[in-house]
């Protein structure tokens, strides 16, 4: 049994010196979460401000593992997406704390991200993750499927030239095609 619980996160200070550490942490281990190293607290606190408040405009859900009131874990579902691409969300910034890898947290946060996409009326997911250091196997043991690979897609945090790897699964049933409003008059 775990002691960690997963839910959405709300823009609180804590909440918000919490992300900003993890993700300083993250990026100074060699995560690809599009920063270079050395991170300032600052700017990846003032990242988690935008991140969160996109999220209040539904935009976004942004989960947390919690461990108590300490997040040790996160993931971004990204939900807004131009008309003709409504059955489809985007999973970002994947992250647990160093202390904490090894004990299911990522995947949780994988399946709580899954369960709130179809809650959504996503039948698709799509993802990227680095070539070299990224977590392919994670979403390769979770069902996803390899789409391609983009090379020299970005800097790794400590500035080497890194490829990615594009994953897409799908999650529910295929929706209809949209109604045009035009067609409803």
């Amino acid at each position: 049994m775990s002691d960690w619980c997963i839910r959405p996160i709300a823009a609180t200070p804590a909440a918000l010196d919490d992300l900003a550490s993890l993700l300083v942490e993250t990026v100074a281990s060699g995560g690809s979460v599009s920063f270079l190293h050395p991170l300032a607290f600052e700017e990846a606190r003032d990242f988690w401000t935008g991140s969160l408040e996109a999220a209040g405009r539904g935009e976004r859900v942004v989960l947390g593992a919690f461990e108590g009131e300490r997040i040790v874990g996160t993931v971004t579902l990204f939900l807004g997406f131009p008309p003709n691409q409504p059955h489809r969300a985007e999973i970002g910034k994947l992250m647990t704390r160093l202390s904490h890898r090894g004990q299911g947290i990522a995947s949780a946060l994988m399946a709580a991200a899954e369960t709130l996409a179809c809650e959504r009326g996503k039948s698709h997911l799509v993802l990227d993750t680095a070539e070299e250091e990224g977590a392919a196997s994670l979403y390769e043991r979770l069902g996803f499927e390899r789409a391609g690979l983009i090379p020299h897609f970005a800097f790794t945090p400590h500035g080497r030239m890194s490829s990615t790897i594009l994953f897409w699964k799908r999650i529910a049933p295929l929706p209809g095609s949209p109604a045009r409003a035009s067609a409803r008059r």
